[in-house]
């Protein structure tokens, strides 16, 4: 139960907690009386007391209601001291102090922050957190400093190492929030530049944070002896957020090498929390066990972060592979497809994987350009990330009409009542002469009659041909279409009566329609009344037909359900995409108490 409560406490922090509306309620405005009450009662508190206000004293109010909530699961109260109502000795009578605010621990002050460093939310939250875990959170400058924390770490504890360019970003925020989570389970260090920068590879100059962890603890299992003075590390790939820093923690936790004896297309694809990494299976005969495991073990090392690892026993007679192959991998978008390679060296195996954090990469970056509309080399590069079901569909499916028996025609006129009729409208928006709208055609139909099959009667599946249907498909005025024009073919839709359309953007394949459309019949988000039903929220299928498919999950945490309205629009804009989940009042607290 602790893992569960730990995943929704940061889930519900960055979903619920943290948003850029200010409740003004949470900062409290103290009387003089009410300061010393919680002084003397050991409270920490952070206060800013108020002589004069100035523009930019009203910005940094603004961000500390911000800050308020945020700091509240930190146990930290947050407020003012208004000193044109109210008298505190010192604070009140000093006006050099307008500038600063203070933090208060154990009954007295325990630092002071000037103004500029605390300008926003984030650097707010990051530098209390901050001053709160400096004995625990260390700050290494040299080469050697980082090695004199090693050696003291070794056998002990795994060292998290995070680097940001600068103190009080959202990047500082999120090494201050996981360290007050994990702190008495890692060794957390915090650099901001410095010659240590070199023994890691960066450049100081560059402007990304960026995160390693230290392999310094003794590990049951497959580990490689460490022979060297120095604890292997492996960097985090993906940005940095509180989230992201959650999920590359607990893979650091999975085992280094895992040993099987089915095949790989029996082995079940990774589960909660690793179901979003790779797998690579290599192949072991009993003749040269040991060395294989050897080999194993030296690639999971330069995996580490990017792929599990597991060691296939070939005299297991589960295992059906082709002796050809010795190894095969498994990516987490693509189901439960297995790839078999030959290979003649394990950086073969690097390579591919490099490739693919490329990609990643590359994609981070086309996402953070200007996207208004679809241009011509906008759909070339989509049409071209098309899976092999559709390449190979386009080819072999040309100039042949699918059996349309299955699925709604949707014309200008029957559009509303056929929607209206219908809990659930999946609508595949096509042109005839398009070879693409053709062979996904034809998968939306295969996925039509697979629904079907499994009786499942509340989904309507429906498709409206754009080059007959002119004025549908651009949703002109007057039509009260619950859509914006459609621009790009095919298209799908997920229509809600009541509800804004929502687009399906994963691979025009039927597995991913089909998951995507099991997805969005569950309630989004789901309300969860106990710990038990929480539990199984995040651990069990939630229908068989969606045994064997990636489920990503969140679950919110909220102490009141009037707190809920951010996170239930969150919610309602990931339905078929991943499965949401909610939990307020007194279970909320259940859970994080």
């Amino acid at each position: 139960m602790m893992w569960m409560c730990v995943t929704v406490f940061l889930l519900w922090m960055r979903s619920g907690r943290c948003t850029d509306k200010a409740n003004t309620s949470d900062l409290i405005e103290y009387t003089a009386a009410d300061f010393y009450e919680k002084l003397h009662s050991g409270k920490m508190m952070f206060i800013y007391f108020e002589h004069q206000v100035s523009p930019t004293i009203s910005l940094f109010l603004v961000e500390l209601e911000k800050s308020a909530e945020a700091l509240q699961d930190y146990g930290v109260l947050v407020g003012k001291v208004n000193c044109n109502k109210e008298l505190v000795y010192t604070y009140c009578a000093e006006e050099q102090l307008l500038h600063t605010a203070f933090l208060f621990r154990g009954g007295k002050e325990f630092l002071s922050f000037d103004l500029d460093t605390i300008f926003d939310v984030n650097s707010i939250v990051s530098e209390v957190l901050f001053a709160i875990l400096r004995d625990e959170i260390k700050y290494v400058h040299t080469d050697a400093d980082l090695l004199t924390m090693e050696k003291a770490a070794r056998g002990k504890k795994d060292i998290v190492l995070g680097y940001v360019c600068s103190l009080g970003t959202q990047e500082h925020r999120s090494i201050m929030e996981t360290a007050y989570v994990y702190g008495s389970k890692y060794q957390f260090i915090l650099i901001t530049g410095g010659p240590v920068l070199k023994h890691l590879g960066v450049n100081e100059s560059s402007p990304s944070s960026r995160v390693w962890f230290l392999h310094c603890r003794v590990h049951s299992g497959f580990m490689t002896p460490m022979t060297s003075e120095r604890c292997p590390l492996t960097r985090m790939r993906k940005p940095l957020s509180t989230l992201s820093l959650h999920s590359f923690l607990q893979l650091m936790e999975a085992p280094l090498v895992t040993e099987v004896y089915d095949d790989p297309s029996s082995v079940q694809p990774p589960q909660f929390p690793y179901q979003q990494t790779p797998q690579v299976f290599l192949f072991s005969h009993p003749a040269t066990e040991h060395l294989d495991l050897d080999t194993a073990t030296t690639l999971a090392w330069r995996l580490r972060g990017l792929a599990l690892l597991l060691l296939v026993h070939r005299q297991s007679p589960a295992v059906k592979t082709l002796d050809e192959y010795n190894a095969a991998y498994r990516l987490p978008e693509e189901s439960l497809e297995v790839k078999y390679l030959t290979l003649n060296s394990l950086d073969e195996v690097l390579v591919l994987f490099a490739d693919q954090e490329k990609d990643e990469e590359e994609e981070e970056e086309d996402d953070e350009e200007d996207n208004e509309g679809v241009d011509d080399d906008e759909e070339d590069s989509h049409f071209g990330k098309l899976d092999d079901e559709i390449a190979a569909a386009v080819f072999e499916n040309r100039g042949t009409l699918s059996d349309m028996d299955s699925v709604t025609q949707l014309t200008s006129d029957n559009f509303h009542s056929a929607v209206a009729q219908s809990g659930l409208t999946v609508v595949l928006f096509y042109l005839k002469w398009d070879a693409v709208s053709m062979a996904f055609l034809s998968s939306f139909i295969e996925v039509a009659e697979r629904l079907a099959d499994s009786e499942v009667n509340e989904v309507q599946m429906s498709v409206v041909d754009c080059s007959e249907w002119t004025d549908l498909c651009a949703a002109q005025p007057g039509s009260a279409l619950p859509f914006q024009p459609i621009t790009a073919f095919p298209s799908v839709l997920l229509l809600h009566p009541q509800h804004p359309a929502q687009h399906f953007r994963g691979m025009l394949g039927s597995e991913s329609l089909h998951r995507f459309i099991m997805i969005s019949r569950v309630a989004s988000p789901v309300r969860l009344s106990t710990l038990e039903e929480a539990q199984s929220f995040l651990l069990e299928v939630p229908h068989p037909e969606l045994a064997g498919y990636q489920l990503d999950r969140v679950v919110g945490l909220f102490e009141a359900q009037t707190q809920t309205a951010a996170f239930t629009e969150a919610a309602k804009s990931l339905r078929g995409e991943a499965l949401t989940g909610l939990l307020t009042d007194e279970l909320a607290e259940k859970c994080l108490s």
